[in-house]
């Protein structure tokens, strides 16, 4: 992974853990949720017009997308309702580099060195830690560790998706300016059917719309667009040390409590990021 792909990725990872900072501390997670999404979507479409159009053989990609990001944005919504930022967010994001990296290996061939596996595995081992932190603290929440879980497995597969998609495309650009879009007119949609009034509280949450959807793009086009560079598993390990900011964030704005324990998980993370960097040139 090139130096460039390297700070890009971390960018990426800082700002994605802003946003889910606002939709954790949002009183009414589905609408702060909707209100990101719908930002994210208007973003989508001013980029369009800039962004070539992805080929055909993106398409099938783009719908697995879009049906990926949905399901994710589902549990996690529901995740965030019962559950704190710190464990949440940890296992979310910690199972799913694993995840993809079977996944890649298995059906897409992607080979890897012995210090990216040896990497990848000690960046699952330190954000899976942090969760484990709070049980130690009496504070672990058994249903939305289960929700975080499945949460991870939805993130997994959108990141193969997107990761073949923008390929498939020959323009991450145009790829995720378009998933961007249907993502939200899917949420749309979804909420028009279950609960309409999820949409008109959304609009009312400006801040959640303009930063918080900024953020959301920003963060997910700098990750397609890394995938189109590197190998997805190795992108998708080192976009989760996201876990250290969202650590720094539950507990400086959150006012989430930090013990040794998450300490030394936020350590074992960042030296599975240096060791990364260190994998391939």
């Amino acid at each position: 992974m090139s130096a460039t792909v390297f700070a890009i990725v971390l960018l990426a990872a800082v700002l994605h853990a802003c946003w889910n900072a606002m939709v954790k501390g949002g009183a009414d997670k589905a609408a702060a949720m909707t209100a990101v999404i719908l930002g994210q979507a208007v973003c989508g479409l001013l980029l369009l017009p800039f962004a070539p159009l992805p080929s055909a053989e993106a398409l099938p990609w783009l719908a697995g997308g879009v049906a990926l990001h949905l399901g994710y944005n589902v549990f996690l919504i529901q995740a965030y309702r019962i559950g704190d930022l710190t464990q949440v967010y940890p296992i979310a994001r910690g199972a799913s580099p694993l995840l993809v990296l079977l996944g890649t290996a298995l059906f897409l061939s992607v080979d890897f060195t012995t210090t990216e596996l040896v990497a990848i595995c000690i960046i699952c081992i330190g954000i899976a830690s942090t969760s484990l932190a709070r049980r130690a603290d009496g504070l672990f929440q058994g249903k939305a560790a289960l929700l975080a879980l499945v949460t991870g497995g939805f993130i997994a597969g959108y990141s193969i998706v997107d990761g073949q998609g923008a390929r498939a495309a020959g323009t991450a650009l145009g790829y995720f300016g378009w998933l961007s879009v249907l993502d939200g007119l899917a949420f749309l949609v979804g909420w028009r059917v279950v609960r309409p009034e999820v949409i008109g509280q959304a609009l009312a949450l400006r801040r959640h719309l303009v930063l918080g959807g900024a953020a959301s793009f920003t963060a997910y086009l700098l990750v397609v667009w890394s995938f189109t560079h590197a190998p997805i598993a190795l992108v998708t390990a080192l976009r989760e040390t996201s876990i250290v900011f969202a650590l720094l964030i539950g507990v400086t704005l959150l006012g989430e409590k930090i013990s040794l324990g998450k300490v030394l998980s936020t350590a074992t993370t960042l030296a599975g990021a240096i060791l990364l960097r260190l994998g391939r040139s």
